[in-house]
Formats: C-alpha cells, structure tokens, sequence
C-alpha cells in the first residue's frame, strides 16, 4: 500500500534542515569543545533525518542520515575515534543531506552520494568491526519520481529500490529482520512469506509517547497510528483519532490495545522510524474475563481534553506574514485618511466619527504589534551558522581562530535578518581572512597562536547594534588612501583631508583593496560596498574602527524594523519630507539671518554647542525658500554628531507605514522610503546622514 505523503513535504523539508543544520553546529562544537552531551545531540538529529526521510520515503537522505548514525554511534561509544579528518566526513554528509533536501523540495530526485556512503560505510567497518545494518524506507508518493523496475539481483543502487517497505543494503549481507518487520530487499517474496506458519494473535497494551518539544504532535500521532495500524487491529485508542489528528495529545501519551501477530518486536520496529516517538511500554493485554468493558470517551470528556490543551505553536509561511504586514499597513493608512475626512466635517457630526476612528485605530494598531511580534526573529538564526564558516574558512586560509557570539538571543525583524545573512558572513571573512595573521606571524608578534573573533548584539532603544571584531593586524588608512588614489576614486586633496574613520570607509568603495593575495575567499575589493549598501538599505548605518597591529572593528546599526516609524513631517517650500523621529535630538526656533559663521558654514547655538546648519532646500535643490527671520530648525544625529535642518515649518508627528523605492527613485542618495498621508499624499522620508555624504 502506497502512502501519499506529499502534503507533509514541507514540514519534512524545515525539520530535516534545522536538525541538519543543527548537526553541522554540534559537530563545529564537539571538535572545539568535546562533550557526550554533544554526541547524543548529533546522534538525535541524525536520527530524526532518517526518521523522517525513511517516512516520506526518500530513500538517498534516510541511507545517508543512517551511515551518519552509525558513525556519530560509534564516536559515542569512544570518544577518541573522533578526529579532524571524521567532522570533516561527517561535515561532508551533513552538507550532502541539506543538498538533497533542497533537491527534494523542488521536486527534484536527491543527488546521488554513493561515494560518501562507502567511505562512511568504510569508516563505520573500521571503528566497529561490524558491517552497516541496512536502512528501511516507507513506499510513499512524496515525490512524482518514476522509480526504476526491483531488478532481481540483491545488490542494486538505492535509487533503484522499490519504496514499498524495502531495505536498502550498502555493501553489506541482508541481516536477519525481527519478527514481525517489514521484509527487506533481499529477503524472500511475499509469496514465500506466506507458506510461513502462522503466528497465534496476540492482544498488547501499547504506550508511546511524543516528545515534548515535538513542533507537530499531530502529525507525528497520525504517523504512529498508520504504523500501528498496519500490524492489525487497534483498539480502545487514547486520545481519539480525531484528537490525534489535531494534534491534542494531554501530555503526550497515546494509549492503545493492538491486536497483531506481529509480536513485541514487530511493534518495535514498526515505530522504530517515527521521529519524535518514544515506546514507553508495550505488554501483553490481562486476560479478557475480569476486564470491565471500557466506556468510550463521552462527548462532554473529549471536550474537557480540548480545553486542558496547552497553547501550541504553528509554522507560518513568511509569504504569509509579509501579506498580514501589508494589509495592516494599508488599514493604517485607510485609518489615518478617515481622521482626515473627519476634520472637514461640520463639528457636530465629528464626536461619533472621531470615537469610530479612535476605536479603529487602536485595534489597528494592536493588530500591528502583534502582526510585528510574530515578524520578530532572533538573530540566531544567522550567528548560529557562522560557527561552522569559521571553521571552513580558518581551514583553508591556515588560521585558528576562536569565535565568540554573544546576544544572539535579540529579536529583528525577519525582513532585516533576510537581508543580513550575506553581510555578516562577508564581514567573517575578512576578519579571519585578512584580519587575523597566521599562527606564526601572531606568535612572532607575541600574540597568542589562535586568533579570536567577537560578535556582539545588543539592544540600544530603537536600534539593535552588532559589532564583529577581531584581534588580527588592523587597517592601514594610509594604504587605504594609496588604494582609492590608485584606483582614481579619491583626489590627492580630499585624501589629505580625510579622517580615519572616512578612510576606513574607502574599504567599501569597490576594487579598493590592501590584500596581498586574492584568494577564492576574498580580497578583490568587492563585497564591503555590497555590505555597505544592504545595511543602509534596511535605514542602519555601518562604521569601521580599527587599529594597526590590534584589530578591526565593524559596527552594524540597525532598525528594529522596516515597516512602520514614527516621522516628524517638515514643509519646505511648497514640498513636505518626513524626518525619522529615531534621528530626531529636538527642534528650536531661531533667526536665521542672525546667525554666527565659520567660514560659509552657520552655526546655530544649542545647548553648549554651536551646531552646523544646512538649509533643507539646498540639500535637496528645491527653489531656495524666501523664508526670512525666525524659522525653525531640526537638530538631528547624524554619523558626524550632531546638526541643524533649517526648514520653514514643523508639521508635526505621525505614524507611517514606509513603503520600499522602486526603480529609480531608489538610486537617489538621500531618500529611505516614501509614504502615504491621510490626505493621500504622498511623502518622500529622508535618510538625513546619506543625504549630507552625496
């Protein structure tokens, strides 16, 4: 019988490739740290990939996860067989695995990994002694792959393999099935099967039960009841069927009687491969005579069962979340274009509207936090993978490096964290590769052998701030400066001129570059403007601090969000801008022909400090406004301190919805976003910092 496993294909693909991922990093881990509780981690997620592959029937992935079992089994029961050369073999078959889950997932049939497979098969005989028992997969329909004819000769390729209950041998002699298994390739014909004596039916009481961090009871209760299903008659199951299916399992337990043949073996291995499934007990059923008959659970208890359920988690697709960002944002807008629509109305008309619009505001705005909480994405989710690039990079370039990630645990928006995966392995990169010396160089310079690279996150108000630094050679500004002349980006006047930290900066100009060798990693002078533009994209700010013979360090500001700020709206001319609040020190009024000069620049005076001014029409070659006298001005942060905005009036806050520039609107220095009033008017919001740099 032929299961259609199609409909679980995307759950099968995110859990196989976090407990993929997640073997990669515990791997990285036991080779720096060690640790049984390493081992047994690596062994579960081994272990659930092959469940789970071996359920939806992909042959390729439950073959390899099993090797990779064998093998981390084998490591656990002597730590010392573990070396450099076995996490990279091991390394090897993780990434191998994430490759044939993508294939999978696009509907495309697992590459084949027969060589690795005989050399993990090779390794597992060499530590063990023992040849790799062969991997049992479920005939399923997840795939519309034609499989090819069963040939009659035991030893074929898996690809080759019937999916109906098969095992699959890798160089290895069929070994004896338990009773009551499922018959493995070579075994006899179910014909032969047949002439078998049979086996008396015997009644058990089974008991499993699904692990508490299990994202999908249900689905996994659902799977264990076909298994149990198929062995024969299940009955007085606990939780009912339909509660299984809906995941509402009290604690856990499921509780059935089976009536099989199959025997206490065959029942153990009939949930053998269900991940997530543990076999409490299974015992044969008390005689039948001094059994009361069983009430079947009334209505009114299954109810009580769905109500002692605890609160569950469900995956989302991200498609879905952007959609429920978009729509609330348009119902913000559609909210801010009522209040406006209630200003003109004649004032006893406008009581009733304003308390609509209120009431609707604030649900609006409440479904907005929530639909923004659930955008929110810890930054784990990329640190988590630069553990092992550290590794792989360090490997190939002849370092040894130790990184340290700390605040991992701060939350973004998922929208920033798509675009920061690339930056921050970039930003990885040149520490290790160009920043730290090799283990000579360091230690002829009295540093220690193994360099050290840092990454902090953390929380500062609105933004979150994440820093990657090392403790390599440092940047050299003045051959940073030789690099851009050279290259004709920079004249030889505004070089003289330029700080350290501008010079920092030209790193991120593309082609400019000290390397000394360009290596496949990097050190063509690309990438760091790439890095640059992404992080100002999402409204951050990236700084470089370095020190010659001490270290580099690179300074990510960013947003917590892109979706929704907070703008102060300024009118100058005929033209209204929206200013970041985020960015906002304060605003005054002061006499602008008035004014004290440096040079061509006035200074305005505020607080102890004399601030420089720019004339927001001239930043943004608008009419120069004819404005005399008092005006107000905008002291805002800027990556340089602090400066004024002279503009011609405050109009005061708002809440806006930013919309993303389309081409070519956002090839403009100066502008982050446009959004919508009330009114309908549209606004351009300005990135004040980039729009002083042009």
């Amino acid at each position: 019988m032929t299961m259609d496993m199609s409909r679980y294909l995307g759950l099968f693909v995110t859990e196989a490739t976090e407990h993929l991922e997640a073997l990669g990093r515990d791997l990285v881990q036991l080779e720096r740290e060690g640790g049984a509780g390493v081992v047994d981690s690596m062994f579960r997620h081994a272990h659930s990939v092959k469940g789970m592959a071996s359920s939806m029937g992909f042959e390729p992935i439950a073959t390899l996860a099993h090797r990779v079992e064998d093998l981390v089994d084998a490591v656990r029961q002597d730590a010392s067989r573990l070396n450099r050369e076995l996490v990279d073999l091991l390394l090897s078959s993780a990434d191998t695995m994430l490759a044939q889950v993508r294939a999978v997932s696009a509907n495309q049939p697992p590459d084949d990994a027969a060589s690795l497979l005989t050399q993990l098969a090779a390794r597992v005989s060499s530590l063990t002694g023992q040849e790799p028992a062969p991997t049992r997969v479920m005939r399923t329909t997840a795939m519309r792959s034609t499989p090819a004819p069963l040939p009659s000769a035991p030893a074929v390729k898996p690809a080759e393999v019937s999916r109906e209950e098969v095992s699959l041998p890798v160089a290895a002699p069929p070994s004896a099935a338990p009773p009551g298994a499922a018959p493995p390739v070579a075994s006899p014909a179910p014909e032969a099967k047949a002439a078998e004596p049979p086996r008396p039916s015997v009644r058990w009481d089974v008991k499993v039960r699904i692990v508490p961090t299990c994202q999908v009871p249900g689905v996994r209760a659902f799977l264990a009841h076909k298994r149990l299903s198929a062995l024969g008659m299940l009955l007085d199951l606990k939780p009912p069927l339909e509660d299984l299916k809906a995941g509402r399992v009290p604690d856990g337990l499921i509780q059935c009687e089976l009536e099989t043949t199959a025997g206490e073996a065959g029942i153990q291995t009939a949930l053998k491969n269900v991940s997530e499934v543990e076999v409490v007990s299974i015992q044969p059923s008390a005689p039948p005579a001094p059994i009361a008959p069983v009430p079947v659970p009334s209505a009114s208890e299954g109810a009580r069962v769905v109500g002692e359920s605890t609160s569950r988690t469900v995956r989302v697709r991200t498609e879905l979340l952007d959609y429920f960002l978009d729509t609330v944002g348009e119902l913000m807008l559609a909210t801010a274009r009522l209040r406006e629509v209630g200003k003109v109305l004649p004032e006893n008309a406008r009581p009733a509207l304003e308390e609509g619009v209120y009431r609707l505001h604030a649900l609006v705005k409440d479904l907005h936090d929530k639909v923004m909480s659930a955008r929110m994405t810890p930054l784990s989710l990329i640190t988590d993978r630069l553990p092992r690039a550290a590794r792989d990079i360090a490997r190939k370039r002849g370092r040894e490096v130790d990184l340290v990630v700390t605040g991992a645990e701060i939350e973004l928006d998922r929208a920033i964290l798509d675009e920061l995966a690339d930056p921050m392995l970039h930003l990885l990169r040149n520490c290790i590769d160009h920043g730290l010396e090799s283990p000579e160089d360091r230690v002829a310079v009295g540093k220690e052998a193994r360099g050290r690279v840092q990454v902090t996150v953390r929380r500062m108000r609105d933004r979150v701030v994440i820093e990657i630094e090392d403790d390599g050679r440092g940047m050299d500004p003045e051959k940073l400066k030789a690099a851009a002349l050279a290259r004709g980006v920079i004249t030889a006047e505004a070089a003289a001129r330029m700080s350290e930290r501008e010079a920092f900066l030209l790193s991120c100009l593309p082609g400019v570059s000290t390397a000394k060798d360009v290596s496949e990693i990097s050190g063509r002078g690309v990438g760091m403007d790439a890095v640059k533009r992404v992080v100002e994209n999402t409204g951050g700010t990236l700084e470089i601090g370095s020190e010659k013979g001490v270290g580099t360090r690179f300074t990510l500001r960013l947003p917590l969000t892109v979706a929704v700020i907070h703008l102060l709206l300024v009118e100058v001319g005929d033209e209204v801008f929206g200013l970041p609040i985020a960015k906002v020190l304060g605003a005054t009024e002061a006499d602008g022909d008035a004014l004290s000069r440096s040079r061509e620049t006035a200074l305005l005076p505020h607080g102890n400090t004399l601030l420089p001014v720019h004339a927001l029409d001239a930043l943004l070659g608008i009419p120069e406004s004819s404005h005399r006298g008092i005006r107000p001005f905008v002291v805002m942060e800027v990556d340089t301190g602090k400066v004024a905005l002279a503009v011609d009036r405050l109009l005061g806050q708002e809440e806006a919805v930013l919309k993303p520039l389309s081409k070519p609107l956002d090839l403009l220095p100066g502008l982050s976003g446009v959004t919508i009033l009330g009114s309908g008017r549209p606004v351009f919001i300005l990135d004040v910092p980039r729009l002083l740099s042009a």
